[in-house]
């Protein structure tokens, strides 16, 4: 939980960083992705014994505002880019991306699907038609597949490891698995290969799940990428949305780095290459949770 703080600290201070405390997500807005029996019970504290385990915390206060910072926090975020009326802009949150909660319960320390719910939440306000999610956390987009996988307006994509967490995995629009010990040369040919059919989408925002979990240095990773390939695969995906004017919401997805001072540096990186992107317009915002 420290890489948060650490984080928050490096950014800090930097040009073209704008840090702001995340608003909370209201429970309406929640249950546009959840079950209101499973958000509300977790708001107020009575899910079952095994419904909190299988998410991985243990419940408290604290992790009830956090969750709802996370979601309010996206969800500002995709307000901001979508009503900026800079062509290509970006916003991103320091948490978020928690891609393994389902609609009717959390898993893998995800409570409350902010990706998802951010695009419902837009689509209600009839600020868009279409989304992509491209995902690439080294762990599969689970919980957001299975969301979408009955809806035609969001396209997801996700690069993760085959072998790796969650071994049950749903089924995105496009998944691509990746064995064991891939590096950057692997990974970004398969990257290129795959990020097109998110631009074929011709999506109205983006949000991108930049998890640097795919890190060599990673605890729970099992890929094998280096700090320079993981700046090119960001490059690839920022600069991409940027080009076609599609604006783009970062959320931070996983970083288990053995020091964590390499994951705080990747994640640093990059919100620090998203606001040199947009140093020719807007200031890159970045919402705390």
């Amino acid at each position: 939980m420290r890489k948060y703080r650490m984080l928050r600290e490096r950014l800090s201070g930097e040009a073209g960083i704008d840090l702001h405390p995340a608003p909370l997500a209201s429970l309406d807005v929640v249950e546009l992705a959840h079950d209101a029996e499973y958000a509300r019970g977790f708001v107020e504290g009575t899910l079952p014994a095994r419904a909190m385990r299988r998410i991985g915390f243990p419940w408290s206060k604290g992790l009830v505002e956090r969750s709802l910072a996370s979601v309010g926090g996206t969800l500002q975020c995709a307000l901001e880019v979508m009503e900026s009326g800079v062509l290509g802009a970006l916003a991103g949150g320091l948490a978020g991306g928690t891609h393994h909660a389902f609609r009717g319960e959390g898993s893998g320390f995800c409570v409350f699907n902010d990706i998802a719910i951010a695009i419902l939440a837009l689509s209600r306000a009839g600020l868009i038609r279409r989304a992509a999610v491209v995902d690439l956390d080294v762990h599969q987009g689970d919980g957001t597949a299975a969301i979408f996988a009955t809806d035609p307006a969001v396209f997801t994509l996700s690069l993760h490891g085959a072998n790796n967490f969650p071994f049950r995995k749903q089924k995105s629009s496009l998944d691509v698995e990746l064995p064991d010990g891939a590096g950057d040369e692997e990974y970004l040919a398969r990257l290129r290969e795959s990020i097109d059919a998110v631009w074929d989408f011709t999506p109205d925002i983006v949000f991108y799940q930049c998890g640097v979990d795919a890190l060599e240095t990673d605890t729970l990773g099992r890929l094998a990428l280096t700090p320079v390939g993981l700046k090119q695969r960001d490059r690839l995906v920022l600069e991409g949305a940027r080009q076609r004017a599609i604006p783009l919401v970062l959320t931070l997805g996983g970083g288990y780095s053995d020091p964590i001072e390499a994951s705080v540096e990747a994640h640093a990186s990059t919100f620090l290459m998203a606001s040199g992107i947009m140093a020719s317009g807007t200031r890159a915002a970045g919402l705390l949770p």
